[in-house]
């Protein structure tokens, strides 16, 4: 499989997620980190800088999103008109990624 956009940077969220927690915390609560790091708080706020961060990919990042929902949820339930939300949910599976190789 190849890379997903953006993964370095999209690990690098983590890291930095990760470095902001309580250790006992993270010993603790290792099933909820993808929860944690990655669906309490938008990664990107707002359509414009929504649609800067996707630049070109936006297709690809969109295919990404309906793939993975249709399946793990066997239908697209985020709203692929709507930037903001195809990026949130597009950093949310990579995240699914990044968490698995970190270890857990």
């Amino acid at each position: 499989m190849a890379e997903y956009y953006k993964y370095e940077e999209i690990k690098q969220h983590f890291a930095d997620w990760i470095d902001d927690q309580d250790p006992e915390w993270l010993r603790d609560n290792k099933e909820d980190w993808h929860h944690h790091a990655f669906n309490t708080d938008y990664y990107i706020i707002g359509t414009y800088k929504a649609e800067q961060w996707m630049g070109d990919k936006a297709f690809e990042i969109i295919r990404t999103v309906k793939e993975y929902e249709e399946e793990n949820f066997g239908e697209v339930t985020t709203d692929l008109s709507d930037p903001e939300r195809v990026v949130n949910m597009y950093t949310y599976i990579v995240g699914e990624q990044v968490v698995h190789k970190w270890g857990w």
